[in-house]
């Protein structure tokens, strides 16, 4: 059986980074992010990426951190966020950014992952997001077209995996997490907590889309923008 247990991000990450790279990773808003593999590219100061992601991190958490160091170059993303610095990098023209409806978004990292290289959505005609794609009526209503989307590299955060690499996502990190995990040509999932067996009914993505593992050291959850009301009386 191949080794797929690694020691730390630095192990796991030898040998797949390089300056241009493009890069998906999970989580949504903050929940789910894999925070200890984004600490590793951090470290490693690999520059000029592409990063797909629903969100783009806070300035001192997720994706913002590899923002703030001027690592990534361009995102495709559905949601910014509280995120001051990629506000001032996009409006001053530093950071390149392909805006994208949070469903299609999902549904082109999961085409991406298939192998499907586009398919038609009624989400964003008429509006700028449909801009410069190609148009086409079906039953007599306007679609448009977008395209799958792969990467050098997947990083997810799971909650528990075997030593194989079957993952199970928690709640609402299931909604960008599996997807990401299957897009990317190698796939580094950071896990919460290994088991020795998991329930096959209950695994969300089977091993084979998983090269590599480790252990997450940081488990944050942080929440971006927490409300609350008066308890009543």
């Amino acid at each position: 059986m191949v080794q797929k247990i690694y020691s730390d991000a630095a192990s796991a990450l030898d040998g797949l980074l390089f300056d241009g790279m493009t890069i998906v990773a999970g989580g949504f808003g903050l929940c789910g992010i894999p925070e200890t593999l984004i600490d590793g590219i951090l470290a490693a100061g690999t520059t000029g990426i592409t990063a797909i992601s629903n969100n783009a991190g806070v300035d001192d958490f997720g994706l913002g951190l590899l923002l703030r160091r001027r690592q990534i170059k361009k995102m495709i993303s559905s949601y910014v966020g509280e995120n001051k610095e990629f506000e001032r990098q996009y409006l001053s023209g530093e950071l390149e950014l392909e805006f994208c409806p949070q469903g299609t978004l999902a549904e082109r990292i999961r085409a991406g992952g298939a192998g499907i290289p586009g398919f038609y959505t009624a989400t964003g005609v008429g509006t700028l997001v449909a801009e410069g794609k190609e148009l086409k009526e079906f039953g007599g209503m306007t679609y448009v077209l977008e395209t799958g989307l792969t990467a050098d590299l997947a990083l997810v955060k799971a909650w528990r995996a075997d030593r194989y690499g079957n993952l199970v996502f928690r709640k609402s990190a299931r909604n960008f997490n599996p997807m990401a995990a299957t897009a990317g040509k190698v796939t580094i999932a950071e896990v919460e907590e290994f088991v020795d067996e998991l329930d096959p009914d209950h695994i969300h993505t089977p091993s084979i889309y998983v090269q590599r593992l480790i252990a997450a050291t940081r488990n944050e959850k942080r929440i971006e923008r927490r409300t609350t009301s008066a308890v009543p009386a």
